[in-house]
């Protein structure tokens, strides 16, 4: 009887092994693995990286930024100044991701001049590319057939009297240039990938991607490590949701005593309109058409002087909104159908495209801004002025906060600090003395009076009365919650009309897309990770109907047919070559799934002034 017992008791967990493994591989097929990088499947755990030489090379500098934008480049200036005013010689190194400095810059931009008088008052005298002083403002609320203006004061957020209308991808590489010829390393091209850290939990200083990996993970022939880059301080400039910045409020709580970022999109176009159309320092804005009263957001339309007419246009949306169908491209394409706007760019060519998500979150969301061994400046603390829709002139005047900072402690004799990496501790109260803090204190319930039902009428009314009051009113309105957690079920939503693409005036998102000059090495691990490759389809399409498919402006996020699965099974396809590093998934994804991470250096978009 024992023998006939344990047949069938082998029996029996042999069909239950057969189940499971049915079951896997019903699973498996029903969700495809999709990431393949190595922050999710460590090598170490790869048969296939066994004999692979992981030495990196090591420099050391005395400052470490990382991010050749308007803050860095700003930070490494005036460092390189205090440098020569003290009489010592200090090693200021830049690492920047895009192939060229300004490669990856995308804003409006109207820009108040006052941090880059400060930083160099010869600014003319040097050639920088401030070509179009403001000469116009105008302001409106579209209905969807007309156009109602809305003053502007002076004074009043809108107003840009004495400011610039730039591109900002000029302006960049023009300081990139006045930072190198005082003496400062810049690495355009290479990525800063991982922080590195003392054994005392300080950070020490950053180390550059690694190339030569395979799409499957697998090392190349070509492999080569990336490089350590030690520093005594290290300046997180990364713009709009670094990804290392991410890891930093993580890591230290930099962010817990702060409400959570609140973000936007920008959506951008630049083109060339008839010459009898352009007035060259017009400044336009509009809320209300496309979007529901119940979406933030709104248009910007900036004329240049450039050699041609060239406008700049674009449409910018609150990452908060509720609507899993809206697509910000196609909200920018709908815009310019307005009969009030579509004249505009009637004989027109469109010559650029772009976007890249902003912060929103204002003075609630301001971050602890130091740590042991560095500090974060510029978008990537939140320093955005949401009614000016002005960040640039925040970022360049922290960037030289902390550089002041940063060299205080640096060149302090017999200094007392607690760890080995530099705290710069005073960069938080310079800050606080600033016109940075007190200008978004003054502004930071405009933002979020915009919430609710009601949000474009009771914005207008009660960021109306901040605005009179002076930010005097002795409260503080909150927004609510994360931008990610606002998103409503697909099933009570109603898809938005989208006008189909004429090629003249409204145009497909892959021919926009071509406008980037985006480019990514095809065979290496797609940097769009996912946590867990099953909630794409499980949780993101079943219930949200897919919302990253449409929240992308650049089509990196597709659903297709699940062949292998079959029946009407879907599965998501990743395009990584497509993505203009404008961080939207990284915001806007529902449960936090997707994590964007750097790809090889050089890789992204090809941005010319945008």
């Amino acid at each position: 009887m024992s023998a006939v017992f344990r047949a069938i008791k082998l029996n029996q967990s042999i069909l239950r092994f057969g189940g499971l493994t049915r079951r896997y591989a019903s699973d498996a097929a029903k969700f495809p693995r999709i990431t393949t990088h190595y922050t999710l499947h460590p090598r170490e755990k790869d048969s296939r990286w066994k004999d692979v030489d992981m030495e990196r090379s090591v420099d050391e500098v005395d400052v470490m930024i990382v991010g050749g934008g308007p803050s860095g480049m700003s930070a490494a200036i005036r460092a390189m100044q205090l440098a020569s005013e003290k009489g010592k010689e200090i090693r200021v190194c830049v690492v920047e991701k895009s192939a060229e400095v300004g490669g990856h810059i995308l804003s409006g931009a109207v820009i108040d001049p006052i941090s880059l008088n400060e930083l160099l008052p010869n600014w003319k005298d040097l050639g920088a590319p401030l070509k179009t002083p403001v000469t116009k403002d105008k302001f409106a609320l579209l209905t969807s057939s007309a156009k109602i203006p809305i003053p502007i004061f002076r004074g009043w957020p809108q107003d840009n009297h004495g400011n610039y209308i730039v591109r900002l991808g000029h302006l960049v590489q023009w300081l990139g240039e006045q930072a190198e010829s005082m003496g400062v390393e810049i690495y355009p091209g290479c990525a800063a990938a991982e922080i590195l850290f003392h054994e005392d939990g300080s950070v020490k200083g950053i180390a550059t991607n690694d190339v030569g990996i395979a799409k499957d993970g697998s090392p190349k022939d070509t492999f080569a490590r990336g490089m350590e880059l030690h520093a005594k301080c290290v300046i997180f400039a990364e713009g709009c949701r670094g990804h290392l910045t991410k890891q930093l409020m993580t890591r230290y709580g930099l962010n817990a005593q702060s409400e959570p970022q609140s973000y936007g999109i920008g959506v951008k176009e630049v083109w060339e309109i008839a010459p009898e159309k352009h007035e060259p320092g017009l400044v336009q804005h509009t809320v209300g058409f496309p979007l529901t009263s119940d979406t933030y957001g709104g248009s910007f339309l900036y004329h240049l002087n450039e050699p041609t007419p060239t406008i700049a246009v674009g449409f910018v949306i609150g990452l908060d909104y509720g609507n899993p169908y809206i697509s910000p491209f196609q909200e920018l394409q709908k815009f310019k159908t307005h009969p009030t706007i579509r004249p505009i760019f009637e004989g027109g060519t469109r010559i650029a495209y772009g976007a890249r998500a902003l912060n929103e979150g204002g003075f609630q969301s301001i971050p602890r801004l130091t740590f042991p061994g560095g500090c974060i400046v510029g978008c990537g603390a939140g320093f955005m002025n949401v009614p000016k829709i002005k960040g640039t002139h925040y970022a360049m005047k922290s960037g030289m906060l902390a550089a002041e900072s940063v060299l205080e402690e640096l060149f302090t004799e017999n200094p007392t600090r607690s760890t080995v990496g530099i705290e710069p501790k005073g960069y938080e109260d310079r800050v606080k003395n600033s016109f940075i803090y007190s200008d978004l204190q003054k502004v930071r319930n405009l933002r979020p009076s915009f919430h609710g039902s009601l949000g474009l009428y009771k914005g207008i009314m009660l960021s109306g009365m901040s605005i009179i009051l002076g930010g005097r009113e002795p409260w503080t309105l909150t927004h609510g919650g994360a931008d990610n957690t606002k998103l409503k079920p697909a099933d009570k939503c109603t898809p938005p009309d989208y006008p189909k693409p004429d090629g003249k005036i409204t145009f497909d998102l892959l021919s926009s897309v071509a406008l980037t000059g985006t480019n990514h090495e095809g065979d290496q691990p797609p940097h769009l990770t996912l946590k867990d490759d099953s909630i794409p389809v499980a949780t993101n399409l079943s219930s949200f109907a897919g919302p990253e498919g449409r929240f992308c402006p650049a089509g990196v996020y597709e659903f297709v047919p699940n062949e292998e699965a079959g029946g009407d099974a879907m599965r998501l396809q990743i395009n990584a070559q497509n993505c203009i590093h404008c961080k939207t998934c990284d915001i806007k994804d529902p449960t936090q799934n997707i994590n964007w991470v750097v790809p090889e250096g050089g890789g992204g978009p090809s941005y010319n002034g945008m």
